[in-house]
Protein backbone atom coordinates (compact mmCIF):
# COMPACT_ATOMS: atom_id res chain seq x y z
CA UNK A 1 0.00 0.00 0.00
CA UNK A 2 0.99 3.45 -0.94
CA UNK A 3 0.62 6.09 1.01
CA UNK A 4 -0.40 9.48 0.07
CA UNK A 5 1.73 11.65 1.17
CA UNK A 6 2.05 16.04 0.95
CA UNK A 7 4.91 18.42 0.77
CA UNK A 8 6.10 20.36 3.27
CA UNK A 9 6.47 24.47 3.44
CA UNK A 10 9.03 25.91 5.93
CA UNK A 11 6.71 28.16 7.95
CA UNK A 12 6.80 29.48 11.73
CA UNK A 13 4.84 27.78 14.32
CA UNK A 14 1.42 29.88 14.05
CA UNK A 15 0.05 31.24 17.70
CA UNK A 16 -3.16 32.70 18.20
CA UNK A 17 -3.72 35.16 20.26
CA UNK A 18 -6.06 37.96 19.48
CA UNK A 19 -8.55 40.17 20.46
CA UNK A 20 -12.19 38.46 20.56
CA UNK A 21 -13.11 41.77 18.58
CA UNK A 22 -10.85 41.17 15.89
CA UNK A 23 -12.52 41.42 12.20
CA UNK A 24 -14.26 38.56 10.58
CA UNK A 25 -11.94 38.57 7.78
CA UNK A 26 -9.20 38.33 9.96
CA UNK A 27 -10.63 35.42 11.41
CA UNK A 28 -11.63 33.79 8.64
CA UNK A 29 -7.54 33.86 8.01
CA UNK A 30 -6.99 32.12 11.00
CA UNK A 31 -9.81 29.21 10.27
CA UNK A 32 -8.04 28.73 6.57
CA UNK A 33 -4.87 28.22 9.02
CA UNK A 34 -6.14 25.99 11.92
CA UNK A 35 -9.06 23.44 10.87
CA UNK A 36 -12.22 23.03 9.31
CA UNK A 37 -15.51 22.58 11.13
CA UNK A 38 -17.71 19.62 10.66
CA UNK A 39 -20.00 17.34 12.42
CA UNK A 40 -20.84 13.86 11.84
CA UNK A 41 -24.23 11.78 13.03
CA UNK A 42 -24.13 7.85 13.06
CA UNK A 43 -25.92 4.66 13.82
CA UNK A 44 -23.77 1.68 13.77
CA UNK A 45 -25.90 -1.19 13.71
CA UNK A 46 -23.61 -4.28 12.54
CA UNK A 47 -26.39 -7.18 12.91
CA UNK A 48 -29.71 -5.58 12.15
CA UNK A 49 -32.93 -7.26 13.40
CA UNK A 50 -34.53 -6.07 9.79
CA UNK A 51 -33.64 -6.59 6.37
CA UNK A 52 -34.75 -3.48 5.51
CA UNK A 53 -32.54 -1.66 8.47
CA UNK A 54 -29.18 -0.87 8.03
CA UNK A 55 -26.09 -1.30 9.14
CA UNK A 56 -24.97 1.82 9.20
CA UNK A 57 -26.54 5.67 8.84
CA UNK A 58 -23.95 8.32 8.70
CA UNK A 59 -24.57 12.20 8.09
CA UNK A 60 -22.19 14.91 8.31
CA UNK A 61 -21.19 18.46 7.29
CA UNK A 62 -18.04 19.44 5.81
CA UNK A 63 -17.42 23.11 7.13
CA UNK A 64 -15.12 25.20 5.24
CA UNK A 65 -13.48 27.95 3.51
CA UNK A 66 -16.13 28.15 0.67
CA UNK A 67 -12.72 29.19 -1.98
CA UNK A 68 -10.92 26.30 -0.17
CA UNK A 69 -10.51 23.83 -3.69
CA UNK A 70 -11.47 20.60 -4.04
CA UNK A 71 -12.80 17.64 -5.98
CA UNK A 72 -16.25 16.55 -5.63
CA UNK A 73 -16.73 13.21 -4.45
CA UNK A 74 -16.12 10.68 -6.65
CA UNK A 75 -14.61 7.21 -7.58
CA UNK A 76 -10.89 7.33 -7.49
CA UNK A 77 -7.47 4.76 -6.46
CA UNK A 78 -6.68 1.21 -7.78
CA UNK A 79 -9.47 0.14 -10.18
CA UNK A 80 -11.71 3.21 -8.62
CA UNK A 81 -12.57 1.49 -5.91
CA UNK A 82 -12.67 4.39 -3.27
CA UNK A 83 -15.69 7.01 -3.31
CA UNK A 84 -14.75 10.46 -1.85
CA UNK A 85 -14.21 13.90 -1.81
CA UNK A 86 -10.69 15.19 -2.17
CA UNK A 87 -8.66 18.31 -0.89
CA UNK A 88 -6.66 20.23 -3.74
CA UNK A 89 -5.35 22.66 -1.65
CA UNK A 90 -1.62 23.30 -2.49
CA UNK A 91 0.61 20.72 -0.29
CA UNK A 92 -2.46 18.76 0.99
CA UNK A 93 -3.85 17.59 -2.53
CA UNK A 94 -5.17 14.58 -2.35
CA UNK A 95 -6.36 14.51 1.31
CA UNK A 96 -10.21 13.65 2.00
CA UNK A 97 -12.71 14.22 5.01
CA UNK A 98 -14.80 11.22 4.85
CA UNK A 99 -15.16 8.32 2.18
CA UNK A 100 -15.79 4.41 1.82
CA UNK A 101 -14.25 2.19 -0.35
CA UNK A 102 -15.82 -0.96 -2.04
CA UNK A 103 -14.70 -3.25 0.26
CA UNK A 104 -16.09 -1.59 3.51
CA UNK A 105 -13.25 0.26 4.29
CA UNK A 106 -15.14 3.67 5.38
CA UNK A 107 -13.23 6.98 7.08
CA UNK A 108 -14.56 10.54 8.75
CA UNK A 109 -12.40 13.26 9.86
CA UNK A 110 -12.92 16.08 12.14
CA UNK A 111 -10.43 18.24 13.30
CA UNK A 112 -10.47 19.28 17.01
CA UNK A 113 -10.82 22.93 18.04
CA UNK A 114 -7.76 24.70 19.49
CA UNK A 115 -5.75 27.84 19.39
CA UNK A 116 -2.25 26.45 18.82
CA UNK A 117 -1.52 25.00 15.27
CA UNK A 118 1.80 24.32 14.30
CA UNK A 119 1.76 25.10 10.23
CA UNK A 120 4.68 22.35 9.79
CA UNK A 121 1.97 19.42 10.82
CA UNK A 122 1.47 16.28 8.71
CA UNK A 123 -1.60 17.03 6.68
CA UNK A 124 -4.84 15.52 8.57
CA UNK A 125 -6.63 14.88 5.31
CA UNK A 126 -4.13 11.95 4.55
CA UNK A 127 -5.26 10.04 7.09
CA UNK A 128 -8.89 9.09 5.41
CA UNK A 129 -7.12 8.85 2.07
CA UNK A 130 -4.26 6.39 3.41
CA UNK A 131 -6.82 4.55 5.45
CA UNK A 132 -9.26 3.60 2.01
CA UNK A 133 -6.35 2.60 0.25
CA UNK A 134 -4.94 0.32 2.73
CA UNK A 135 -4.99 -3.17 2.17
CA UNK A 136 -3.16 -4.92 5.05
CA UNK A 137 -4.83 -3.07 8.01
CA UNK A 138 -8.20 -3.13 9.68
CA UNK A 139 -9.66 -0.50 10.94
CA UNK A 140 -8.34 -1.05 14.53
CA UNK A 141 -4.83 -1.91 13.53
CA UNK A 142 -4.64 1.58 11.50
CA UNK A 143 -5.97 3.96 14.22
CA UNK A 144 -3.57 1.74 16.40
CA UNK A 145 -0.68 3.25 13.95
CA UNK A 146 -1.97 6.48 13.65
CA UNK A 147 -1.94 6.53 17.45
CA UNK A 148 1.82 5.69 17.66
CA UNK A 149 1.99 8.95 15.08
CA UNK A 150 -0.43 11.27 16.55
CA UNK A 151 2.15 14.07 17.80
CA UNK A 152 3.00 14.26 14.76
CA UNK A 153 -0.30 15.96 13.51
CA UNK A 154 -2.47 19.03 15.02
CA UNK A 155 -5.89 18.00 16.61
CA UNK A 156 -7.97 15.17 14.83
CA UNK A 157 -10.86 12.56 15.24
CA UNK A 158 -10.80 9.95 12.93
CA UNK A 159 -13.34 7.47 12.65
CA UNK A 160 -12.27 3.82 10.63
CA UNK A 161 -14.49 0.64 10.11
CA UNK A 162 -14.84 -2.30 8.15
CA UNK A 163 -17.82 -3.71 6.99
CA UNK A 164 -17.84 -7.27 6.30
CA UNK A 165 -20.30 -10.17 5.46
CA UNK A 166 -18.97 -12.05 8.68
CA UNK A 167 -18.34 -8.91 11.31
CA UNK A 168 -18.54 -5.30 11.33
CA UNK A 169 -15.95 -2.90 13.19
CA UNK A 170 -16.03 0.41 13.81
CA UNK A 171 -13.24 2.66 15.89
CA UNK A 172 -12.67 5.99 17.21
CA UNK A 173 -9.20 8.00 17.95
CA UNK A 174 -8.86 11.31 18.73
CA UNK A 175 -5.38 12.47 19.70
CA UNK A 176 -6.32 14.97 22.15
CA UNK A 177 -8.10 12.23 24.07
CA UNK A 178 -7.41 8.86 25.18
CA UNK A 179 -4.26 7.27 23.92
CA UNK A 180 -5.08 4.36 22.75
CA UNK A 181 -7.99 3.77 20.01
CA UNK A 182 -11.31 2.17 20.82
CA UNK A 183 -13.81 0.02 19.62
CA UNK A 184 -17.48 1.27 19.24
CA UNK A 185 -19.94 -0.45 20.70
CA UNK A 186 -23.57 -0.36 18.46
CA UNK A 187 -25.92 2.85 18.94
CA UNK A 188 -26.14 6.25 18.05
CA UNK A 189 -22.85 8.65 18.06
CA UNK A 190 -22.13 12.27 17.65
CA UNK A 191 -18.62 13.79 16.47
CA UNK A 192 -18.30 17.35 16.01
CA UNK A 193 -14.72 19.18 16.69
CA UNK A 194 -14.12 18.17 20.38
CA UNK A 195 -13.80 14.75 21.43
CA UNK A 196 -16.51 11.96 20.89
CA UNK A 197 -20.30 12.76 22.07
CA UNK A 198 -18.25 16.12 23.30
CA UNK A 199 -22.05 18.06 24.98
CA UNK A 200 -22.04 20.71 23.01
CA UNK A 201 -25.07 22.16 22.45
CA UNK A 202 -25.44 21.59 18.86
CA UNK A 203 -24.39 18.14 18.75
CA UNK A 204 -26.95 17.34 21.70
CA UNK A 205 -29.50 19.31 19.90
CA UNK A 206 -28.84 17.59 15.59
CA UNK A 207 -28.17 13.99 17.49
CA UNK A 208 -31.31 14.06 19.11
CA UNK A 209 -32.98 15.01 15.46
CA UNK A 210 -30.75 12.89 14.10
CA UNK A 211 -31.77 9.83 16.49
CA UNK A 212 -35.80 10.64 15.99
CA UNK A 213 -35.40 10.28 12.42
CA UNK A 214 -33.46 6.73 12.42
CA UNK A 215 -35.99 5.13 14.80
CA UNK A 216 -38.88 6.32 12.71
CA UNK A 217 -39.51 2.56 10.74
CA UNK A 218 -41.65 4.00 8.23
CA UNK A 219 -39.20 6.00 6.37
CA UNK A 220 -38.31 5.04 2.97
CA UNK A 221 -34.82 5.42 1.58
CA UNK A 222 -35.76 8.15 -0.53
CA UNK A 223 -37.57 9.87 2.78
CA UNK A 224 -34.80 8.57 5.01
CA UNK A 225 -32.50 10.43 2.91
CA UNK A 226 -34.33 14.13 2.47
CA UNK A 227 -34.92 13.99 6.58
CA UNK A 228 -31.53 13.33 7.07
CA UNK A 229 -30.14 16.46 5.41
CA UNK A 230 -32.92 18.25 7.40
CA UNK A 231 -30.59 17.71 10.00
CA UNK A 232 -27.59 18.24 8.39
CA UNK A 233 -28.96 22.23 6.84
CA UNK A 234 -31.00 23.12 10.65
CA UNK A 235 -29.28 26.50 11.11
CA UNK A 236 -30.63 27.46 14.22
CA UNK A 237 -28.39 28.81 16.70
CA UNK A 238 -27.87 26.87 19.91
CA UNK A 239 -27.06 29.31 22.15
CA UNK A 240 -25.71 30.04 25.15
CA UNK A 241 -23.18 27.12 25.18
CA UNK A 242 -20.90 27.45 27.92
CA UNK A 243 -18.78 24.16 26.64
CA UNK A 244 -18.53 25.54 23.28
CA UNK A 245 -17.70 29.54 24.24
CA UNK A 246 -15.09 27.97 26.55
CA UNK A 247 -13.73 25.57 24.22
CA UNK A 248 -13.33 28.43 21.11
CA UNK A 249 -12.30 31.28 23.90
CA UNK A 250 -9.86 32.62 21.11
CA UNK A 251 -12.42 33.37 18.27
CA UNK A 252 -15.01 36.27 18.88
CA UNK A 253 -18.29 36.33 20.25
CA UNK A 254 -19.71 36.80 16.52
CA UNK A 255 -17.80 33.38 14.87
CA UNK A 256 -18.57 31.40 17.97
CA UNK A 257 -22.73 31.88 17.51
CA UNK A 258 -22.52 31.29 13.82
CA UNK A 259 -20.49 27.95 14.52
CA UNK A 260 -23.38 26.79 17.37
CA UNK A 261 -25.32 25.67 14.40
CA UNK A 262 -25.55 22.94 12.86
CA UNK A 263 -25.12 24.02 9.43
CA UNK A 264 -22.64 26.87 9.58
CA UNK A 265 -22.94 29.93 7.24
CA UNK A 266 -20.89 32.85 7.11
CA UNK A 267 -19.82 35.66 4.31
CA UNK A 268 -16.71 33.19 3.13
CA UNK A 269 -16.78 30.20 5.13
CA UNK A 270 -19.58 27.72 6.65
CA UNK A 271 -20.69 24.16 5.58
CA UNK A 272 -20.02 23.49 2.18
CA UNK A 273 -20.81 19.55 1.58
CA UNK A 274 -23.56 17.52 2.94
CA UNK A 275 -22.95 14.01 2.66
CA UNK A 276 -25.07 10.89 3.53
CA UNK A 277 -24.06 6.93 3.62
CA UNK A 278 -26.41 4.27 3.87
CA UNK A 279 -25.03 0.60 4.46
CA UNK A 280 -27.90 -1.91 4.47
CA UNK A 281 -28.31 -5.62 5.63
CA UNK A 282 -26.98 -6.84 2.26
CA UNK A 283 -24.45 -4.63 1.55
CA UNK A 284 -26.16 -2.29 -0.56
CA UNK A 285 -24.70 1.53 -0.33
CA UNK A 286 -26.06 4.42 -0.99
CA UNK A 287 -23.68 7.86 -0.91
CA UNK A 288 -25.19 10.98 -1.25
CA UNK A 289 -23.53 14.17 -1.25
CA UNK A 290 -24.86 17.72 -1.53
CA UNK A 291 -22.08 20.26 -2.74
CA UNK A 292 -22.04 24.25 -2.90
CA UNK A 293 -21.31 25.33 -6.53
CA UNK A 294 -18.28 28.14 -7.38
CA UNK A 295 -18.20 29.19 -3.48
CA UNK A 296 -21.77 30.19 -4.11
CA UNK A 297 -23.80 29.45 -0.78
CA UNK A 298 -27.65 29.70 -3.38
CA UNK A 299 -26.37 27.36 -5.39
CA UNK A 300 -25.84 23.52 -4.60
CA UNK A 301 -25.71 20.21 -6.79
CA UNK A 302 -26.44 16.76 -5.27
CA UNK A 303 -24.90 13.35 -6.73
CA UNK A 304 -26.06 10.11 -5.41
CA UNK A 305 -23.83 6.83 -6.11
CA UNK A 306 -24.88 2.98 -5.49
CA UNK A 307 -22.61 0.23 -5.19
CA UNK A 308 -22.99 -3.48 -3.56
CA UNK A 309 -20.02 -4.41 -1.50
CA UNK A 310 -17.19 -6.68 -2.30
CA UNK A 311 -15.27 -9.06 0.31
Amino acid sequence: MKAITQHHYSRPFLQIRYDLHLKTNVEEVIIRSCHKMCIIFFKFDPRPASKNAYRLILAANRDEVYNRPSKVAHFWGTNGEVLSGLDQECGKEGGSWLGINKRGKLAALTNYMEGNQNSDAAGRGFLVSNYLMEKDLDSYSYLKKVSTEGHLYNGFNLITADFKAKQDTLCYYGNRGSPEPIRLNPGIYGLSNSLLDTPWKKLLQGKQHFTNIVNDQSLSCDGLLQELLTVLNNEELNLPDPILESHGSFYSKPLIEALSSVFVRTPNYGTRTNTVILIDAEGNVTFTERTMLDSDANKWRTSSFQFNLQD
